[in-house]
């Protein structure tokens, strides 16, 4: 893999989340192309193992652990392995989150007899479903930032980045919980962005537009692989006219994660999405 700039993480320690997905394994990929020593964490012990042993194998420093990020002890327990595998954390990228059926309306806009139909709307999305998703989303960063922060402060050059979403600019259709979670954890990342300033810590995040994934795959194609109206929708409210491909995460991660070129940048949020969010539908 190619990487987009170059940013000399030797000597840094990063911790991933959400690593056994294909968005935050890339970037494990990355940091460990850059020189870190990556650990990668997710619920999915195997997938975390996976993606460690390619970095390995391509010469590069991981491990994989089981992590789950709504579960302070889990947290805890991986902390103490990393700290004795690899050493303290420098850089903590908090990428674990999605969304799920349950917190999903069928229809984009409730319209009248949508009551009395079988059509799920906003009156028959579960509370279940909608905790899971924003806790997923905004404590799933949180507590791993109280857990692995602690090794950050005072020290030089380290520092968090958090994954946001379009969604938290304007929500989007159908998706509720993930949107406001969405929100939640770019706010989130501007109150640590003050809180953690006087400590030598800066937190940012980035907020990437529509990318084709195994998350939102349902949402986007039909079963015989034609586009839903929704895929319509979206490359018709992006300027650029297409999907992003996930390797074009990767400059804004490296750059935001570089303490020499983004060392007085803290508190942002970048989105990535080929201009979704400036195109006003005219």
């Amino acid at each position: 893999m190619k990487l987009p700039i170059n940013t000399d993480l030797k000597g840094k320690v990063a911790v991933v989340t959400g690593a056994g997905g294909v968005i935050c394994s890339m970037i494990a990929k990355a940091l460990a192309q850059s020189g870190a020593k990556v650990a990668l964490l997710d619920l999915n012990e195997d997938s975390a193992k996976k993606y460690a042993e390619e970095i390995t194998c391509s010469g590069g420093i991981a491990k994989g652990y089981k992590a789950n990020v709504l579960d302070k002890e889990s947290l805890k327990k991986c902390h103490e392995l990393v700290l004795k595998d690899l050493g303290k954390c420098d850089i903590l990228v908090n990428g674990a989150g999605g969304n799920n059926p349950r917190a999903t309306t069928d229809k984009e806009y409730f319209e009248s007899g949508d009551l009395d139909s079988d059509t799920k709307s906003f009156f028959d999305l579960e509370q279940s479903g909608v905790e899971f998703v924003f806790n997923l989303n905004f404590i799933g960063t949180l507590l791993p930032t109280q857990e692995f922060a602690k090794d950050m402060v005072d020290r030089d050059g380290c520092n968090i980045l958090n994954i946001s979403s379009m969604n938290a600019y304007t929500p989007l259709t159908k998706i509720p919980a993930y949107s406001g979670a969405k929100a939640a954890v770019s706010n989130f990342t501007k109150w640590l962005a003050v809180h953690f300033s006087k400590v030598g810590i800066r937190v940012n995040a980035i907020a990437p537009g529509f990318f084709s994934t195994n998350q939102n795959k349902s949402l986007l194609w039909n079963e015989d692989g034609t586009p839903t109206a929704r895929t319509g929708k979206i490359l018709a409210a992006t300027p650029m006219g297409r999907f992003g491909e996930i390797e074009e995460i990767l400059g804004s991660v490296l750059f935001l994660l570089n303490n020499e070129a983004a060392s007085f940048i803290t508190g942002v949020v970048i989105p990535i999405d080929g201009g979704f969010s400036s195109y006003s539908g005219v």
